[in-house]
């Protein structure tokens, strides 16, 4: 693990604000440094219908949820949180890559959001907070790139360039996502009460399990920040 990927796990930090809507939120940081990517395959396709047969929409965390996106002003109906929106199609999970669909798999299997990044494609250390409104969003727009902004007070993820995921989960930019070229990556796992520490740690290494098994050689760091 180098210097500079722990060092990027240490500054990664929480607002206050959004301590002050949310006081029982915590994530999981994992970093995940020499990934070989690909495209989907068996195993990783397999991981999917596994998670899928045991998926519960119905879940409490999918509800603590719905009520942080109502405390910031979103309709969690209308721009679901991610774990709701996967849960919502356990049964016809898309494969993407075999990295996205590792986390995908996770995040099904233990009700959980999983944010999955580029570490290369980051300008700064990830932090947690409400937004002013004009921090820029990468997006593709009609095939075209183009640049959003998050609504005021709206809970994001950032980097010193712009937002890296809109409504705390719900869509990550352009920019920062994962693709078959990515070699390190960092994932948050965003937990609620009443989900048990217990499980969000399980779910973290489900993940590095998986991720071993895409790349064995893949070196692995983690940090609970709450």
């Amino acid at each position: 693990m180098t210097e500079g990927v722990l060092v990027m796990l240490e500054r990664i930090v929480v607002d206050t604000a959004v301590r002050e809507l949310r006081p029982d939120f915590a994530v999981l940081l994992m970093s995940a440094e020499g990934l070989v990517n690909g495209p989907s395959g068996a195993a990783s396709e397999g991981w999917l219908k596994t998670a899928g047969a045991v998926a519960d929409p119905s879940d409490p965390h999918v509800g603590a949820w719905h009520e942080a996106y109502t405390a910031f002003g979103a309709k969690p109906k209308r721009t679901r949180p991610s774990v709701d929106a996967l849960l919502r199609r356990a049964d016809s999970l898309p494969a993407i890559n075999q990295v996205v669909d590792a986390y995908n798999a996770v995040s099904v299997e233990y009700a959980l959001p999983i944010g999955g990044e580029d570490l290369d494609t980051y300008e700064g250390p990830a932090r947690l907070v409400r937004a002013r409104g004009d921090e820029p969003f990468d997006v593709i727009a009609n095939g075209e790139p183009a640049v959003e902004h998050p609504s005021e007070g709206e809970v994001i993820w950032r980097d010193d360039k712009g937002v890296t995921c809109r409504r705390w989960n719900w869509r990550q930019c352009v920019r920062t996502r994962i693709t078959e070229n990515t070699k390190n990556a960092l994932f948050l796992f965003e937990r609620l009460e009443p989900y048990p520490i217990d499980r969000l740690r399980a779910a973290g290494d489900a993940l590095a399990d998986h991720l071993r098994a895409i790349s064995p050689e893949v070196r692995i760091a983690t940090r609970l920040l709450d």
